[in-house]
C-alpha cells in the first residue's frame, strides 16, 4: 500500500491524463448516435397503448351519415362558390349557416406584421353550449379556409359545418364545443388562441366577444380533395418541439384504424411497411420536424397553451368518403366528451417510429445527454490544463552529457511518502475575469444577427444572409486580433476561454434536451467539432506555432467550423433540398414575430458564438 499509493499520486499529475478527454469525448458522441439508431429495434421501442382509460375509444357507435350527406354536398357547393371572394363576404355566409343551425356566432379581426408584409383576416367562430354542462370546459373543431399546402380546404370545411349542424341535435355533449373557421393554418389560429387566454396584443389582434371554458383538446379538419380518400395522415408536431398528449394521437389511431377501417399514417410516410429502415426515417422526419420548431398546421398554435391538438388530413385515392372521416371525428369527440381532467396520464414527450410504434422520454434521452456531456469533459479537461504551469526546456550545457536532474518534494501522507517533481506540484493562479468577460460578449453579438434577420423585408432577407456568412468567416480573425491587441490574454486565459465556452455549451444542450430533444441532439451533432477542433495546445504558443503540425491543424480547424457555422449549414440544406433561402427565413421572421419561435434565439445567442 505504500507504494502503490505515491504511485497513484504521481498519476494524478501525469500529463498523459490529458490526451484522454478527445477520445472520451468521441466515444461519447459516437455512442449517443448509435443509442440514436438503435431505437427503432423491436428491443427498445414499445407498441403504443391508451393510458387514460375514461377514453374508450371506438366503444360507441357512431351515427354520422345518410342525409348528412347531402348537407354535406350542398356546403360544399356554397364553399367552392365563395373561393375567391372578400373576406368579409366569406365571414358573412359562414355567420349565416352557424345561425341557421341554431349557433352564436362571433367573429375577431386580426394583422400580423413579419419581414415587410401583412398577414390579416378575419376568424369565425361558433359555440355550442353543452346541454349537461356547466360551460368550465370546450373542445374546439377547426377548418382553416387555406391549408398548410396553400389548397382551398373545400372539403374540410363543409365538414366542419354539417358537424356542427349535426352536433346541435345531440344531447350527450358535458363540453362546449367550439366550432372555429380561419383564414389560414397559422396566423388565424395563432390570433384566436391568444385572443381567448388573454396573450394578444391589441388592437392588431381583437378580442373574442365569445367565450367558453377551459380548452381540452382540438381537432383539425383538412380535405381539401374532390375524390374519395385512401387514408389520414395526422399531424402532432407543435410549436418550438411540443407534443400533444400521446393518448390524443392514440386515440385518433385506434378509432381510425381499428373503428373504422381507415389506414393512417404520419411524417408523410404514405406507405409504411413496418421495417427497420422505414422506422428510422419515420423517427428522423419527427426529429426535423420537432428540431425547426415551426408550426406544422392550425394544431400547432394550440401546444403552447397546453391545449393537446392534433391535424387529421385525408390523403391519396381511395374509397373512403367525407362520412367515413366525419364519424371518426365524431367517436374522438365522444371520447374526449367522456374525461373529467385534462389528458395527463400518457406522454408528453416520445417519438413515434410508426403509428402504433413509440420511444418514450427514458429511452431516447440519453443519446443526446451522451452528446452533450462530450463538451463537459473537454471543459474539464481545460480547467485543469489552465491551472497547470507550461512546460518549460531545460538547456543542457555543452560541456555535460546528462541534463540536470529536475527539482523534487518529498510528500508524506501519514505512514506513506511519495517524491514528486516540484513541477508537477506548481499551480497557475487562474485570472477568470477576461475570460469570463468576453464568452458573455460573444453571448450578446449573438442577438445581432437575430435582430437584423427579424427586421429585415422579405426582398432583402437573402443578400441579408449572404451578408451576414461572409461577415462570420472574418468575424473571429477580426475578435481575435482586437483581443490580442487590446487585452493580451495569456495563454491560460486562452485556456479559460475555451473552456466556459464548451462548459456553457454542454450546460445548455443538457437542459434543451429536456424541452426539445431534436433541437438539442443536432446542435450537439453540429458543435462537436468545437470539442476537438480550435482547442488551444497544451503548450504556449510561442513554442510551437511554427509548427508544421500546429499550422495544419489550426487551417482544418478554421475550414471545418466555419463550414458547420449556422448560415452555412442553412444555405447548404437549402441548396440540396430545394428550397429558397428567402422562404426558409421568411418563415422563421413570421414565427418569431406571430407564433414565438425559438429556434433563432437558440441558434443566434446559444450556438453561434462559441463557433466564433
Amino acid at each position: 500500500m505504500a507504494l502503490l499509493s505515491p504511485t497513484i499520486l504521481a498519476l494524478r499529475r501525469d500529463p498523459r491524463l490529458l490526451k484522454l478527454p478527445p477520445y472520451l469525448s468521441t466515444l461519447c458522441v459516437i455512442i449517443g448516435v448509435v443509442w440514436l439508431l438503435l431505437l427503432p429495434l423491436n428491443e427498445y421501442s414499445r407498441n403504443t397503448y391508451i393510458s387514460e382509460n375514461a377514453l374508450l375509444p371506438g366503444q360507441v357507435h357512431t351515427y354520422f351519415g345518410g342525409s348528412e350527406q347531402n348537407i354535406w354536398n350542398a356546403y360544399k357547393h356554397e364553399m367552392r362558390a365563395l373561393a375567391g371572394r372578400p373576406q368579409e363576404e366569406i365571414s358573412q355566409e359562414l355567420g349565416k349557416i352557424f345561425r341557421s343551425a341554431g349557433l352564436k356566432v362571433a367573429t375577431q379581426k386580426y394583422e400580423f406584421h413579419a419581414a415587410g408584409n401583412t398577414y390579416q383576416g378575419e376568424n369565425v367562430y361558433s359555440i355550442l353550449h353543452a346541454p349537461r354542462g356547466d360551460a368550465t370546459e370546450a373542445i374546439v373543431l377547426v377548418a382553416a379556409w387555406w391549408n398548410m399546402d396553400g389548397e382551398l380546404n373545400q372539403g374540410g370545411v363543409a365538414l366542419v359545418l354539417t358537424l356542427a349542424r349535426y352536433f346541435k341535435k345531440w344531447s350527450l355533449w358535458s363540453k362546449d364545443i367550439i366550432i372555429l373557421i380561419t383564414p389560414d393554418s397559422i396566423a388565424g389560429p395563432q390570433a384566436w388562441v391568444d385572443a381567448y387566454h388573454d396573450a394578444h396584443s391589441p388592437p392588431s389582434v381583437a378580442s373574442l366577444p365569445l367565450k367558453s371554458g377551459a380548452l381540452q383538446g382540438a381537432i383539425v379538419v383538412d380535405n381539401a380533395l374532390n375524390q374519395r380518400f385512401e387514408s389520414l395522415h395526422i399531424t402532432y408536431d407543435g410549436i418550438n418541439g411540443q407534443l400533444p398528449n400521446l393518448d390524443l394521437f392514440n386515440t385518433a389511431v385506434s378509432i381510425a384504424s381499428g373503428q373504422m377501417g381507415i389506414g393512417v399514417s404520419l411524417q408523410r410516410m404514405w406507405k409504411h411497411g413496418d421495417t427497420y429502415r422505414e422506422r428510422l426515417t419515420t423517427m428522423l422526419r419527427g426529429m426535423t420536424s420537432q428540431g425547426l420548431g415551426h408550426a406544422s398546421g392550425p394544431h400547432s398554435s394550440f401546444m403552447p397553451y397546453h391545449v393537446d391538438a392534433i391535424t387529421l388530413t385525408a390523403v391519396g385515392l381511395g374509397w373512403h368518403d367525407e362520412m367515413a372521416m366525419g364519424r371518426v371525428i365524431e367517436s374522438i369527440f365522444r371520447s374526449l366528451n367522456n374525461i373529467m381532467e385534462h389528458l395527463h396520464q400518457s406522454f408528453f414527450f416520445y417519438i413515434l417510429m410508426q403509428a402504433n410504434r413509440f420511444v418514450s422520454i427514458g429511452t431516447y434521452l440519453p443519446s443526446a445527454m451522451l452528446v452533450a456531456v462530450n463538451f463537459s469533459i473537454m471543459a474539464i479537461a481545460l480547467w485543469i490544463q489552465s491551472g497547470r504551469p507550461p512546460k518549460t526546456k531545460v538547456a543542457i550545457p555543452k560541456s555535460s552529457k546528462k541534463a540536470p536532474k529536475p527539482e523534487v518534494v518529498v510528500v508524506k501522507h501519514g505512514d506513506m511518502t511519495a517524491i514528486i517533481p516540484k513541477q508537477e506540484l506548481a499551480v497557475v493562479e487562474r485570472q477568470l475575469f477576461l475570460p469570463m468577460i468576453y464568452v458573455l460578449g460573444l453571448h450578446f453579438i449573438g442577438v445581432v444577427p437575430l435582430y437584423i434577420f427579424n427586421n429585415t423585408t422579405q426582398a432583402n432577407l437573402s443578400q441579408a444572409l449572404y451578408i451576414f456568412t461572409v461577415s462570420n468567416l472574418l468575424l473571429p480573425t477580426i475578435l481575435s486580433t482586437l483581443l490580442d491587441r487590446y487585452a493580451s490574454p495569456t495563454h491560460h486565459q486562452r485556456l479559460l476561454i475555451k473552456c466556459f465556452s464548451l462548459l456553457l455549451l454542454g450546460m445548455f444542450l443538457a437542459t434543451l434536451a429536456t424541452l426539445n430533444f431534436s433541437l438539442a441532439f443536432l446542435i450537439g451533432l453540429l458543435a462537436f467539432p468545437l470539442s476537438i477542433f480550435g482547442v488551444p495546445p497544451s503548450n504556449p504558443p510561442e513554442e510551437d506555432s511554427k509548427s508544421p503540425l500546429t499550422l495544419a491543424t489550426t487551417i482544418l480547424s478554421s475550414v471545418v467550423l466555419h463550414s458547420l457555422s449556422p448560415p452555412v449549414v442553412l444555405a447548404a440544406v437549402c441548396y440540396y433540398s430545394g428550397v429558397s433561402v428567402e422562404e426558409v427565413m421568411l418563415q422563421a421572421a413570421f414565427g418569431w414575430e406571430v407564433s414565438g419561435l425559438w429556434t433563432q434565439p437558440v441558434y443566434g445567442v446559444g450556438v453561434l458564438p462559441w463557433i466564433e
